[in-house]
């Protein structure tokens, strides 16, 4: 299981530039983990809303990190490395093989990226500089709006 007090003390630590490749890889990771919970809701038929919810996480965070990566080689000549797992990709696919499952995986997808944004939260207050500051509170608005959405369509199911 993911330490997240590990995780936040070795972020604290990063500098803007390993904070941009930290986020980079986060995005991608995350995703490629909502297309896969994109993919298993519709192949278990489940409400077209929940596919389109998990699609639009997916393209969000594939356009945010397209966006960042953009912004990392404007700045910086080497391609963009992190070896710091994600906070808020958390492997809830294994556990998600049957349409009954759906409101437990929603919640710990939600769980998570509530982990991710207080995380990023507790960042933005720790660090000192101000473009770090800025990083990471932009970080913490992203896991909020994903967050809102999966909200929506856990009580949807009735959660």
């Amino acid at each position: 299981m993911l330490d997240v007090e590990e995780v936040i003390e070795k972020l604290s630590k990063l500098s803007y530039k390993e904070a941009l490749a930290y986020w980079i890889k986060s995005e991608k990771e995350e995703a490629e983990f909502y297309g896969k919970l994109a993919e298993r809701a519709r192949n278990l038929d489940l409400s077209e809303s929940l596919v389109e919810t998990f699609e639009r996480l997916s393209k969000d965070s594939e356009r945010h990190a397209k966006e960042l990566t953009r912004l990392f080689r404007e700045s910086y000549p080497k391609e963009p490395e992190s070896d710091i797992p994600p906070i808020e990709v958390l492997s809830v696919l294994e556990e998600f093989e049957r349409a009954d499952q759906v409101g437990e995986v929603l919640r710990t997808a939600m769980e998570s990226e509530l982990i991710a944004m207080s995380a990023y939260r507790t960042l933005a207050e720790k660090v000192e500089d101000p473009k770090l500051k800025e990083l990471y509170l932009k970080l913490a608005e992203v896991e909020r709006t994903h967050y809102e959405a999966l909200k929506r369509e856990y009580e949807r199911l009735g959660g």
